[in-house]
């Protein structure tokens, strides 16, 4: 009994002393480069965001700030990294939507997408597009909406995948037009995109960086945005809400998480800093190239979100019957 008792106190010993090294290492932090996984391969829109992320916090941190792709699983396998790091503010994570989808339609994840996680701040928002092939007799979304009420099964979706957000965002819009609409998945967007401009499928809903290298060509057409206001840089096009249906509203998050239990003076550093120059001129030029629009956000307005998100999607997989995987 004694033995059992002396280590017991030795475990507590250790762990006293693992908060006081942290804490310690925390009021130097960053004395060395911080590790930026991305759960995704480079080019796309997240990998865009966590490189200009990295290069202004490296600016104001004044040490290197290193992007890590770790792509596969929809970002599961960067997150699982991460997870299960040390929680000292080195090995920090930028997620898409996809980190809150996996939440809502994978029962068997490695990891928990809330417990595991120190949310620090939201990076990026943005809307998708509602695209559909250029031979499509329609130029609006009411006339989207009119065509597949006359002909019930006609009109295919692509997406990048079962579970996937652009599979749900096709759901959630289906059951708000009352409509019916085929989902057809795809192992990427890109894959769903040339199918789209091909005419195998008529409609998609996509990222700008997916969408509009299509639209420029004349193969596709945007015919609106899902966000609550139409974007600044393409003000021609207008919302969904607008178009008739109020309650759809999605946009594509990006933010930064770091594993559970990282101390909170690092976590509040991370965040201000991200902040400040997430606020200037300089960042939403930049991101508005990509019709993305600058986030910036407290850590618990990021974890309020991210809860409000997970529970969201849940609900619109739930009524669309797609089981989690």
């Amino acid at each position: 009994m004694a033995r059992v008792r002396l280590s017991r106190w030795a475990v507590c010993a250790a762990l006293c002393l693992l908060g006081i090294g942290l804490d310690a290492a925390a009021q130097r932090y960053p004395s060395k480069p911080i590790r930026l996984v991305v759960g995704f391969s480079p080019g796309g829109n997240v990998d865009i965001t966590a490189r200009l992320v990295a290069q202004k916090l490296s600016q104001s941190l004044g040490e290197p700030v290193i992007v890590d792709n770790r792509g596969g699983a929809g970002g599961m396998i960067g997150a699982d990294l991460v997870a299960k790091s040390t929680p000292d503010g080195y090995t920090l994570l930028v997620v898409s939507s996809s980190h809150m989808i996996n939440a809502a339609t994978a029962r068997h994840s490695p990891y928990d997408a809330v417990k595991d996680f120190s949310p620090v701040s939201t990076l990026t928002h943005g809307p998708h597009f509602v695209a559909v092939n250029a031979a499509m007799p329609v130029n609006s979304i009411q006339e989207l909406i009119a065509l597949a009420r006359a002909k019930p099964g006609s009109i295919n979706f692509g997406s990048a995948g079962t579970g996937s957000l652009t599979h749900l965002e096709g759901e959630f819009f289906k059951s708000a037009a009352g409509i019916d609409i085929v989902h057809v998945p795809y192992k990427s967007t890109n894959l769903a995109f040339t199918d789209l401009a091909g005419g195998h499928v008529q409609l998609v809903f996509s990222s700008t960086v997916s969408t509009l290298p299509f639209v420029r060509t004349g193969r596709v057409k945007a015919l609106a945005v899902t966000s609550a206001k139409r974007l600044a840089a393409f003000p021609e096009i207008p919302t969904v809400a607008e178009s008739g249906l109020p309650q759809f509203v999605v946009d594509s998050i990006a933010g930064m998480l770091a594993p559970a239990k990282t101390p909170r003076s690092i976590i509040n550093k991370l965040s201000a800093e991200i902040r400040k120059f997430l606020s200037t001129p300089e960042m939403h030029r930049a991101l508005a190239a990509q019709g993305a629009e600058a986030g910036g956000s407290t850590p618990k307005e990021y974890a309020e979100r991210i809860a409000g998100e997970i529970a969201r999607w849940r609900k619109v997989a739930a009524d669309a019957g797609i089981a989690r995987k």
